[in-house]
């Protein structure tokens, strides 16, 4: 499916230059002279090379479509993570980096996507959210009461995120994986 350059938008999988391309990151530039371009941060999901590209409006660009299969992962074994395949209870193992920085979210058990492409897993895709714990929070400071108003705080799995000022440690928050962002308390 071709779609423009203006249209790509983070976690796209995009086929460029004879590979898979996953999108990490955009920005949107509107210069006061010229057409609008999309800044574009993407990385091979075959060998992890990292690329910028700019693509105007006028550029397309073939968007990929992935087959999605649901996975649980097992456990750790060094950098590399196992995977079991929920249908034929098969074992996988892959590398850890392919996570990129949603890796410490990634939790025993837990149910993941896994994405295929000519039947070979180059992605693996978290929940959105999920559950911490917070272990270190700062105290808050008196009279900060705006709620722009954001604090330090480190979760159970090492992440450090900013955090509400009444939010403390001990208290169990919902992440967003994908944005390292508090999203409110868990019920």
């Amino acid at each position: 499916m071709k779609i423009s350059g203006v249209d790509i938008r983070p976690g796209n999988i995009l086929e460029y230059e004879k590979g898979i391309w996953k999108v990490a990151k955009i920005q949107h530039t509107q210069p006061g002279k010229g057409g609008a371009y999309m800044q574009v941060e993407m990385k091979n999901l075959q060998d992890g090379r990292k690329t910028n590209v700019r693509f105007r409006s006028a550029d397309t660009i073939e968007r990929v479509r992935l087959d999605t299969k649901p996975f649980q992962f097992l456990y750790a074994e060094g950098e590399d993570l196992v995977f079991m395949d929920n249908d034929t209870y098969e074992q996988i193992t892959l590398p850890g980096d392919l996570l990129g920085d949603a890796r410490p979210f990634l939790q025993d058990g837990m149910q993941v996507n896994l994405e295929l492409w000519d039947e070979k897993p180059i992605s693996v895709e978290l929940p959105s959210q999920i559950e911490a714990m917070i272990v270190e929070a700062d105290a808050v400071v008196k009279g900060q009461t705006a709620s722009s108003s954001y604090k330090p705080a480190i979760l159970d799995n090492g992440v450090r995120i900013m955090v509400p000022p009444h939010i403390g440690s001990g208290t169990r928050i919902i992440v967003d994986v994908y944005e390292q962002a508090y999203v409110g308390k868990a019920g």
